[in-house]
């Protein structure tokens, strides 16, 4: 059975007529699957679960997630409707899963409601994708997002980015090429389309870096991901770079 099937099943088994609506966001919507994409799902809920339904929900997540058998990571987010319709920010997110938290729930720690600045993103990137993979289309659930709020969740996120510079650098730095995209051009881009952008507009200096990160974006999982030490020492100023025409474009 299709992983994205499997996914409606579980949630569909565990949530039931609560959940409202299944939707793609992220790659596969904007672009397409890559080696590492994740499998993005936004689920629109009628209420928040339960404590039963949140563990039986990483449970489910945790066998169905992962690069097995054609499967890809899965990063799961449910809302529930009336956190976000009528739109306000910080939105509140009711449950995520992703590959990155597994040693934490491997540990007993179950996702709780918190606030989801970066929903503003997810929901724009749902309602421009339209792809439900089960009810309605999203723009029957949910609200559009007034552009300020996706400008400062992309801006916001940019912390959490840096720390990672050094552990998951072309994610990071595809990622920075996209905010610089979306401030200064107003689209959502696939990635390697926001790279093509930035790479244009960089200094010859900067351009290798972001180039191989696309490369890599394009034809490697993680695990397959190399820096020379040329590329490494460039790393740095490339960011740098990036978040000085980031900043000039951000509203004071």
């Amino acid at each position: 059975m299709d992983q994205r099937q499997q996914i409606v099943e579980s949630l569909d088994r565990i949530l039931g007529p609560d959940a409202l609506g299944v939707h793609l966001h992220g790659s596969s919507v904007l672009g397409g699957l890559r080696p590492a994409s994740d499998l993005d799902i936004l689920v629109v809920s009628r209420r928040r679960m339960s404590d039963r339904q949140r563990q039986a929900l990483v449970d489910s997540m945790g066998a169905l997630s992962g690069f097995t058998g054609g499967a890809r990571p899965v990063e799961l987010t449910v809302v529930v409707q009336d956190e976000v319709r009528p739109w306000r920010f910080p939105p509140t997110g009711d449950f995520l899963y992703g590959e990155w938290l597994r040693d934490t729930f491997t540990a007993g720690a179950v996702p709780q409601p918190a606030p989801m600045p970066e929903l503003a993103l997810l929901v724009t990137m749902t309602l421009a994708g339209d792809h439900p993979l089960a009810g309605p289309p999203p723009a029957r659930l949910l609200d559009p997002v007034p552009w300020a709020d996706v400008v400062r969740a992309s801006v916001d996120g940019i912390p959490g980015l840096l720390a990672e510079v050094d552990s998951d650098t072309r994610n990071v730095l595809l990622t920075l090429a996209r905010i610089w995209t979306t401030l200064a051009t107003g689209d959502i881009r696939p990635k390697d389309a926001a790279a093509d952008w930035a790479r244009g507009r960089l200094p010859p200096r900067h351009r290798p870096v972001l180039q191989h990160a696309k490369e890599l974006y394009l034809n490697c999982r993680y695990e397959e991901e190399n820096w020379s030490e040329e590329l490494k020492a460039r790393v740095r100023p490339h960011v740098d770079h990036v978040l000085a025409e980031i900043e000039r474009l951000t509203p004071g």
